[in-house]
């Protein structure tokens, strides 16, 4: 028989792979192509290099973020299937000990000694691996590292984001691409942050200002470069 609780609270820890992975994805296209955009135009170009060069950093940034998630997503799941492997030769080799082992971090979080020992027990008995990945690894399947996923949300949300400074500046008369992309760009930084706490069920204006003091940031550095300079970043 199946029971439910009578009182299920909301939870968005489930979210959390994807969630970082487009707000970084998102964050970083947006930001990263607005800021060369603004820097070559504070370089003074014509309208087609800026466009160029704002697609070419669209291109690049959304294959260099799949790539790059994923390398370091798959890492990351190599070092948690590897210590599960020595984890499982643990128990096979030291039972006892491994169990023991659980139930003094058992003990250590507030139960009792025996009390500690009997939910070691029986966790042991039901499936002892599981038990100690989660409770001694601190992993489980919400927190299970996903290249593919990480992969795909990254590039996809890099590319959309991207595009956004990339048709402002397309739009927008050729003397007026630098204050037409900051605007837009400063508005979609405001709208990423306040979505990006919502979806996670985070306070929303800590995470606006961030976003929002990073991207001006880099958009202000990237544009005295160029305006110094007079070349493209």
């Amino acid at each position: 028989m199946e029971y439910k609780s009578a009182h299920e609270e909301p939870h968005f820890i489930d979210r959390a792979g994807w969630l970082r992975a487009a707000v970084l994805g998102a964050n970083d296209g947006i930001v990263s192509v607005s800021s060369l955009i603004v820097g070559v135009a504070a370089a003074d170009p014509g309208r087609s290099a800026i466009l160029v060069a704002g697609a070419a950093a669209l291109a690049a940034g959304a294959m260099s973020m799949a790539a790059g998630e994923y390398v370091s997503v798959s890492s990351q799941a190599d070092v948690e299937r590897a210590d599960i492997v020595r984890e499982r030769a643990a128990i096979l080799d030291n039972p006892r000990e491994e169990e023991a082992e659980l139930a003094s971090i058992f003990e250590s979080r507030g139960l009792s000694a025996g009390t500690a020992a009997l939910v070691a027990r029986e966790l042991t008995e039901h499936d002892a691996v599981s038990a100690h990945v989660r409770e001694e690894l601190g992993l489980s399947e919400i927190h299970a590292a996903k290249p593919l996923q990480a992969a795909l949300t990254s590039a996809l949300t890099f590319s959309v984001a991207a595009a956004i400074p990339l048709a402002s500046a397309l739009l927008a008369p050729t003397d007026k691409i630098i204050p037409v992309v900051v605007s837009s760009t400063l508005v979609c930084l405001a709208v990423l942050g306040a979505l990006g706490a919502h979806s996670g069920g985070a306070p929303k204006l800590p995470a606006t200002l961030r976003v929002l003091f990073w991207g001006a940031a880099a958009m202000a550095i990237t544009a005295g470069v160029g305006r110094i300079f007079g070349v493209s970043v």
